[in-house]
């Protein structure tokens, strides 16, 4: 199976959407993040407030301990409420003694390892936030504030805790929310990237349609008006189109000429041969008619060759047919030949007009000569760029090995026939040039099949 063909429009959009999804997933994630740090430092600042209000209620009694007053916090009043406030003194680098607790911590105490008392020791501010479980196994925001109190044997560490699940949820909500929004945007981003790449691809399609129809022999040259891009282009295809269109006729022309220059001195030949039908004058009649022959034979190979099926010409096979018939038809109706055809109207031959009625004439002429009482031509397509002629006849056939031989140049089965046995080879060389085939089969009339595939135009 054949690889499909990569398509332009395909690879830009994928491009794009996988390009836009990528930058609004990373945009999605950051803004998420900010939300997160802002929302933090706004719980953060509560905290602080709270540290700051603590330092201010808290007194040191004269056995070292610490007093605080009522703060009128009735949050830090309910057991495991979820804001929490702790004083501790630092014993040594091991660890902190509680002096004083919220009510809200009940027999708990919010975790201060010795890492957090290293890093407030070390810090300028004094203060930092962490996380860690609570009672209950909350999920707590601590602030931590290093500070000395008046009277007090040396600092102690003040800390506010509240549970952080309520910021979290609300963070998660604005991630759900970002992420839905930012999916909307991406979709809207793709079918506004489709949209773009076939509007700017447009002019493509239309220069492809034009070139199509150029084949098909629907247009003489590209006459759309394309951008600046594309002028180019279109303006070097015409150019080419011209050139060639140039290059047939000037084939043509030399095949005239030579068609001239041959058959003058063959006439002059041939008059002279028939005054005398004797002799040397028969042998020059004779070899006259072998090269008007091979002239003719050469002439159609010649012609066959400077045309092309993409040439843009297009022939309707029934008309060719029908003009074929009425003429062979008059020609044997003596003999009481009956031609029958049947092609569709819209069927055409991508060539030629003259190059057509070369093959089917060469054909029927065969089939005529041959044939009892009965010809039967089809013409169908086989697909959208082939078309196949059928010629049967009831005539005695041939066999696998006369059929190679009928199609070799001059092979005749039959000196007894008229002609020189050139047509089917003739037939032969015209169907390749078109880059077609030529069969020769059993006919269900019992005689002949002659099958030609050759291309076909575009409706």
């Amino acid at each position: 199976m054949a690889p499909s063909t990569p398509s332009l429009v395909r690879r830009l959009v994928l491009l794009a959407a996988v390009w836009s999804t990528a930058v609004l997933a990373a945009s999605a994630i950051l803004l998420g993040l900010l939300f997160e740090q802002a929302a933090l430092r706004r719980f953060d600042q509560g905290l602080s407030d709270l540290t700051d209000s603590l330092a201010a209620a808290a007194q040191t009694d004269r056995a070292g301990g610490v007093a605080v007053r009522d703060l009128g916090d009735l949050r830090t009043r309910r057991v495991y409420s979820g804001r929490y406030w702790q004083v501790s003194r630092v014993r040594d680098e091991a660890g902190s003694l509680v002096l004083a607790r919220s009510r809200s911590l009940w027999d708990t105490e919010l975790p201060l390892s010795p890492e957090t008392l290293r890093q407030l020791e070390v810090r300028t501010s004094g203060a930092l936030s962490y996380a860690a479980a609570g009672p209950g196994g909350q999920r707590l925001r601590i602030r931590a504030t290093r500070l000395v109190l008046p009277g007090a044997d040396g600092p102690v560490i003040v800390l506010a805790a509240e549970d952080r699940r309520p910021v979290d949820a609300d963070v998660q909500r604005f991630f759900a929310a970002t992420a839905a929004v930012f999916g909307l945007l991406a979709l809207g981003l793709v079918a506004a990237v489709v949209i773009q790449v076939r509007l700017g691809l447009r002019p493509l399609f239309a220069l492809s349609q034009e070139i199509s129809d150029l084949r098909a022999g629907r247009a003489d040259e590209l006459a759309g008006r394309y951008p600046a891009e594309l002028t180019p282009l279109a303006d070097q295809l015409n150019a080419l189109v011209r050139h060639n269109r140039d290059s047939l006729e000037r084939q043509r022309a030399h095949v005239g000429n030579l068609a001239h220059a041959l058959k003058t001195p063959l006439t002059v030949l041939s008059t002279a041969s028939t005054r005398d039908a004797q002799g040397l004058a028969a042998l020059v009649a004779a070899q006259t008619q072998v090269m008007r022959t091979q002239v003719d034979h050469h002439l159609r190979r010649a012609r066959a060759a400077a045309r092309h099926p993409g040439a843009g010409v297009a022939t309707p096979v029934a008309e060719a047919v029908d003009d074929l018939v009425r003429t062979l038809g008059r020609l044997h109706q003596d003999r009481g030949v009956v031609i029958e055809w049947d092609a569709s109207d819209d069927l055409q031959f991508l060539g030629e007009r003259q190059d057509l009625l070369e093959i089917i004439g060469n054909l029927l002429e065969n089939a005529c000569k041959w044939a009892g009482r009965r010809i039967a031509i089809s013409a169908r397509p086989v697909g959208p760029d082939s078309l196949v002629l059928e010629i049967d006849d009831d005539g005695p056939g041939l066999a696998p090995d006369e059929r190679r031989r009928a199609l070799e140049r001059g092979g005749r089965l039959d000196e007894s026939a008229p002609g020189s046995g050139l047509g089917l080879s003739i037939v032969s060389d015209l169907v390749r040039a078109y880059g077609g085939a030529l069969d020769l089969g059993d006919s269900p009339s019992g005689g002949l099949r002659a099958r030609v595939t050759l291309p076909r135009a575009a409706d």
